[in-house]
């Protein structure tokens, strides 16, 4: 059971979680049950056959931050069909699932959609190993951001490098622009970072400042159709009749995105300084707007946005393969407040609402509440 409890990043520990809910969220299931939706319905079509090769498939954990530094420079991904559960439970229009996707493995670490938040420093030097000796079908790994040699861009069409099935490819990575930035599979790449192929890639300045609350999120739009065709089931898909359906916050959909351990809440004690780093993963913008807090926008893609170009905002629109890092003070009163796309009906399961890629600034303070016992039995927590 990992330690940490929200979203990839420096939250408070399991432990600070138990003290300050007494335990909470242990109880069964109970309200905001609504009727099948749309998109749980077609995720329940699975033929026979379909259904027996997801069985005995693992089911995805939630990312992890991996620092390179601390394994000597170097690390391994894997890929490992996995199932993928958005929602498991049936509150707030779930559940909902995604049977078939392809997850990226760090070292000996579980498998991840989104995969993991490879971390490194400034001026230090990768070695990421792409070991396809199990895989099924080609893959490669590009990074946005840092500038490295011709070879190892990681881009088939002009490298000519493709790792093939049985094979492995070890690409030198220089963390020499600092950041957040994104990494994802480059072979067929409509339809590999829609089988959940892609992450985060974190390059810390040197001299880095960490803020009292540091959070990773990866916001995705998902068509549903192909990762139920990849696991066999008789439906239709192209990429250029794409029409996404369900809307994830590191892999996860609301109530699932609140729950402490699967999901990604924000968690916040009055007075922190905060620093989320969005990530697009998808193929659609989403204006991320958090309730009751102004933030800065002080990095996008890699760059520091310059003091005097800096304002205080509550939206900042993410488009595809953009990253953007905000800072806030937790000066609210000490609350729930939503953190959401504000196209609204990206936050929805189906035709549920509210749900889709919606999560929570949590105060540490709020989460003996009645309120707070309420969200955890929607989110499953105990269950």
């Amino acid at each position: 059971m990992r330690d940490r409890i929200g979203a990839p990043g420096t939250g408070i520990s399991r432990r600070e979680f138990l003290a300050a809910t007494g335990g909470v969220g242990t109880a069964a299931i109970a309200g905001c049950q609504a009727p099948t939706s749309q998109a749980s319905a077609k995720t329940e079509q699975s033929s026979t056959t379909a259904a027996s090769q997801t069985a005995s498939l693992p089911t995805t954990s939630p990312p992890e931050v991996v620092d390179v530094d601390e394994q000597g420079g170097a690390v391994t991904l894997k890929t490992q069909p996995a199932v993928h559960e958005a929602h498991p439970l049936d509150s707030m229009g779930g559940p909902v699932r995604l049977p078939r996707v392809w997850a990226f493995q760090a070292d000996d670490r579980d498998p991840s959609v989104p995969g993991p938040v490879i971390r490194t420093t400034e001026g230090e030097e990768m070695e990421v190993t792409l070991d396809n000796t199990a895989g099924k079908r080609p893959h490669t790994v590009h990074f946005h951001g840092v500038q490295k040699a011709w070879k190892d861009d990681g881009v088939p069409t002009t490298t000519g490098i493709t790792v093939s099935p049985g094979e492995s490819h070890t690409y030198t990575i220089p963390a020499n622009v600092p950041g957040t930035h994104l990494y994802h599979c480059h072979f067929q790449t409509h339809r590999h970072i829609d089988m959940g192929m892609y992450g985060i890639f974190r390059v810390d300045p040197k001299g880095y400042k960490p803020a009292d609350r540091e959070y990773f999120m990866t916001v995705k739009d998902w068509d549903s159709r192909l990762n139920r065709s990849m696991a066999g089931e008789d439906v239709s898909y192209t990429p250029r009749g794409r029409d996404p359906d369900v809307f994830t916050v590191n892999g996860k959909v609301a109530p699932r995105t609140l729950h402490p351990e699967d999901g990604s809440p924000v968690v916040v004690e009055r007075g922190d300084s905060v620093r989320l780093h969005f990530v697009n993963g998808g193929y659609m913008s989403h204006p991320l707007h958090i309730h009751n807090h102004r933030f800065q926008r002080v990095e996008k893609d890699g760059g520091t946005v310059p003091e005097a170009a800096r304002h205080e905002m509550d939206v900042t629109n993410v488009a595809p393969a953009e990253r953007h890092t905000v800072e806030f003070t937790a000066d609210a009163d000490p609350g729930i407040y939503l953190m959401h796309c504000h196209k609204v009906s990206h936050v929805m399961n189906g035709n549920f609402y509210p749900g889709g890629m919606l999560s929570g600034v949590v105060y540490k303070e709020a989460m003996d509440t009645d309120i707070f016992d309420q969200l955890m039995q929607y989110a499953g927590y105990g269950q």
